[in-house]
This record gives C-alpha cells, sequence and structure tokens, in this order.
C-alpha cells in the first residue's frame, strides 16, 4: 500500500501544472455541485452547529458572524474549490486542505495564499473573523479528527485513489467527522473495477478503483447519512462518468 500511495504522489508531483490547468478549464460540474452544497447550508444566524467568533461590536441586525469547519480531502492546487470556499459569502470557512501531493500543496498555497486569509470585512461579512486554511500534506487515511469535527466535508476526484477496502473505511470516518446537519460532496467512478491502472495518464502512471455507481450509493447511505442528491454525470474534459453524491448527517 505504501508504494501505491508513493507512486500516486511521484505522479501528481509530476503532473501539477499541467492537471491544475486541464481543472481550471473544466470545472462547471464541480462548481454546480459545490455552489448546490452551500446552497443547503443554513444562514449563519441560524446555525447551531459552528464556532462563533467575533471581537466586533454586537450589532443586533446583522446575522451572527460564524465559521463553518471544512475538510477538503484533495485540494490540488486549490481552485477552483478552496477557493470558491473561502470567497463564499455570507458564511465564512475555515478550510482544512488535504493532498496526497507537495507540489499540489505548493500550487495551492502559490494560488490562494499560505494561509488562504480573507477578512470578513474585505468580503463584505460582518463581524472581525477570516476565512483561512490549513493546509496539510500526506495520505488521506492517516487523517484523524474527533467524531463531529466538520460543518462540511468535500472530496472531489480523490476518495477513487483509494483502495476500494479503503473507501470504506474513510466513508465511515466521513459520516462520523460530520457534525449533525454537516454536509458531505464527494464523487466515486461510475463503473465497478478492483484495480484500474493506467500506465500513460498525463504521461504518469496512475490507480483507480470504485465499486460502481449503484454499490457506491448504497455504501454511503450504510454509513447512515442522507443522501440529498446522487447521479451520475460525466465532467467536460473527463472520459468517464463518475456518481456524485451530496450526503447529510442527520443524527
Amino acid at each position: 500500500m505504501t508504494d501505491l500511495k508513493t507512486r500516486l504522489q511521484a505522479s501528481y508531483d509530476a503532473i501539477a501544472p499541467a492537471y491544475n490547468a486541464w481543472a481550471i478549464s473544466n470545472s462547471a460540474l464541480r462548481l454546480r455541485f459545490l455552489n448546490r452544497l452551500l446552497e443547503l447550508l443554513p444562514p449563519p444566524s441560524q446555525n447551531s452547529t459552528s464556532t462563533t467568533t467575533s471581537n466586533a461590536e454586537p450589532n443586533n441586525n446583522a446575522p451572527t458572524p460564524t465559521v463553518l469547519h471544512a475538510l477538503e480531502l484533495g485540494c490540488g492546487a486549490g481552485i477552483p474549490i478552496t477557493q470558491s470556499l473561502l470567497q463564499h459569502q455570507p458564511h465564512t470557512f475555515h478550510i482544512t486542505a488535504n493532498d496526497l501531493s507537495m507540489a499540489q500543496i505548493a500550487l495551492a498555497q502559490e494560488a490562494v495564499g499560505i494561509n488562504g486569509e480573507i477578512t470578513a470585512s474585505a468580503a463584505g461579512r460582518t463581524g472581525d473573523i477570516c476565512s483561512e486554511v490549513t493546509w496539510i500534506q500526506g495520505d488521506m487515511m492517516q487523517l484523524q479528527y474527533p467524531d463531529q469535527s466538520f460543518d462540511v466535508i468535500i472530496a472531489l476526484y480523490s476518495v477513487i485513489h483509494l483502495p476500494r477496502t479503503e473507501q470504506d473505511v474513510l466513508l465511515e470516518r466521513i459520516a462520523r467527522w460530520l457534525r449533525p446537519g454537516g454536509l458531505v460532496l464527494v464523487n466515486f467512478g461510475a463503473e465497478s473495477v478492483e484495480e484500474d491502472v493506467m500506465e500513460d495518464w498525463m504521461g504518469q502512471w496512475m490507480f483507480s478503483s470504485g465499486w460502481g455507481a449503484e454499490v457506491a450509493l448504497e455504501k454511503v447511505k450504510g454509513t447512515g447519512l442522507e443522501v440529498v442528491l446522487g447521479v451520475v454525470e460525466r465532467e467536460e474534459g473527463v472520459d468517464a462518468e463518475f456518481l456524485w453524491v451530496i450526503g447529510r448527517r442527520v443524527v
């Protein structure tokens, strides 16, 4: 397994600039699903699961400043998802952004900023709080968090690079890491394949696996998450279909 992750890291390190150019120019579908998730978030003044932090004077006519905690698994160079979360209004996000590739994390820090900080006032929000990013390079399977740590978890084109047994484990962890009412956006390969190895994907070795759309959807439900959305669609510039899922923790 170590060799698999080492080879994946080396491949994404090598293709990072080319992959990110593709990701930026073919981001419409990802942003559509991200916006769907963001529409499901309650207004800040009604959000009881988030951490409220503010040094500003109280304003009874304004929404209560809140911070939503987001985990992004496979953040790449931070565009478009990390950047969109930072710029989103009216919510403020503290983002933990993880990627296996050192090169991708470096590019993300260059594109979004080392801390990714956007002040609430600069973004037109109320309060003296900031959206910010904590960058973590490494295998997502090594991440450990207490239960109910996050309001939002996003994993796009990243879970597919795990062996199927690890995908099962990660889904259970995601369900536990979400707070009640928390949302996850994740996609899976629509076809069932135990090991899909490509020797020349953007010029590099690549591995992916998947249970297929029907089984993957049942596995999400099996974690106890409510499936808000589950559709199979093909992103422009991608030669395969993917199951896109938005799930919500209800208890």
